[in-house]
């Protein structure tokens, strides 16, 4: 089953770093077992471009839709057996420890 995984900051980040896992043995290890399907970093939130259609009207904004503290830095697609594999997958990656992980499956058509 695959699952997108939202990467966020977090308001309340670990603060002992030594217990923090290297992003680039992670990504090596889900690479390398298939679990990874993709992944990459965004840029800043202030690069957004907010895209809406209204009355049929193209309206384009600067910066994201809402205003928040936490802010999506980057994504995975996770290839995994179930949803205990997928936690254990995001529960290893650094930014579970200083940020916020979001697992979403993706809809079955």
């Amino acid at each position: 089953m695959k699952y997108m995984m939202f990467v966020c900051t977090d308001t309340e980040p670990e603060r002992d770093e030594s217990t923090v896992p290297d992003i680039d043995v992670w990504v090596a290890e889900n690479d390398a077992s298939g679990r990874r399907v993709a992944g990459n970093e965004l840029v800043a939130p202030s690069s957004a471009t907010t895209v809406r259609v209204r009355g049929g009207e193209l309206l384009l904004s600067d910066g994201p839709f809402a205003e928040t503290k936490e802010v999506v830095v980057g994504f995975d697609i996770l290839e995994c057996a179930d949803l205990d594999e997928a936690i254990a997958v995001a529960a290893a990656h650094p930014m579970a420890y200083g940020g916020r992980i979001e697992l979403r499956p993706f809809r079955e058509f």
